[in-house]
């Protein structure tokens, strides 16, 4: 199946590691070319070379969407590097664990201005440079739909933003652009072997067992899902959440 990605163009931001970097790599995989940006420029310099910086596949930027210009800043990288822009992979690191009681006003504020605001900042960025055909995919969490014990920040953050995807699909539709929100179960990325090594091992197996498919998803697996997305073969599918977890979600 062709997904018409040739020499389409990306923003995938996280995308040096986990599900970032396994999206871009499927962009890449399927002719695409992306501008990945992440923090750290080593880890950001590592990931382009591996996703064929050397070909002109890829390129990277360092930025922290917490950053008030780092959207903008983006947007500028990319066009210079590419000449063009197709949509985005809006993808940021979850917020420290622990219940939304016990985390404190500071801990609040930066995930708040981190993981809402700068992916709210960042979409609308993205959006006023597409044309019709352009597509934003935000990574939210399962948590979108039902809380995940331990994690009491995101459970108040990504429902939020599920709405925003869904507010922004209804505003930019008309546009012919498309806004969707990808919800990952369990997937095995660093991100999810440091809170399993938080649990003990009854925990992990029942977490394992409330899976129909009885395991974790690969990053890979997440990245074709998201690259599917954001292609032109699904230029019908706007304003959806899709889980990605094997089944978890015990709601449709």
């Amino acid at each position: 199946m062709d997904l018409g990605l040739a020499e389409r163009v990306y923003v995938v931001t996280g995308g040096s590691k986990g599900l970032g970097f396994a999206t871009a790599e499927a962009l890449v995989a399927d002719g695409a070319r992306v501008l990945i940006s992440l923090r750290d420029e080593r880890n950001v310099a590592a990931a382009v070379e591996r996703l064929g910086g050397a070909e002109g596949r890829a390129a990277g930027a360092v930025a922290h969407l917490g950053d008030p210009e780092a959207a903008e800043r983006l947007v500028a990288a990319v066009l210079e590097r590419f000449g063009r822009l197709d949509g985005a992979l809006v993808s940021v690191g979850g917020p420290p664990p622990g219940t939304a009681a016990s985390a404190g006003d500071e801990q609040w504020r930066a995930a708040f201005e981190s993981v809402f605001l700068g992916a709210v900042r960042t979409a609308r960025t993205v959006i006023g440079r597409l044309a019709a055909g352009g597509a934003v995919g935000l990574v939210l969490s399962s948590s979108a739909r039902s809380p995940i014990p331990g994690l009491g920040i995101s459970n108040g953050l990504r429902p939020g933003l599920a709405m925003v995807a869904k507010d922004m699909a209804d505003e930019f539709g008309p546009a012919g652009i498309r806004v969707f929100g990808l919800l990952p179960g369990r997937v095995a990325t660093d991100r999810m072997r440091e809170l399993d090594a938080g649990a003990d091992e009854a925990a992990r197996a029942r977490a394992l067992e409330a899976i129909p498919l009885r395991r974790y998803a690969t990053p890979e697996e997440f990245g074709r899902t998201a690259a599917f997305l954001l292609s032109p073969a699904a230029s019908y599918l706007t304003g959806l959440t899709l889980p990605v977890d094997g089944g978890a979600l015990r709601t449709p």
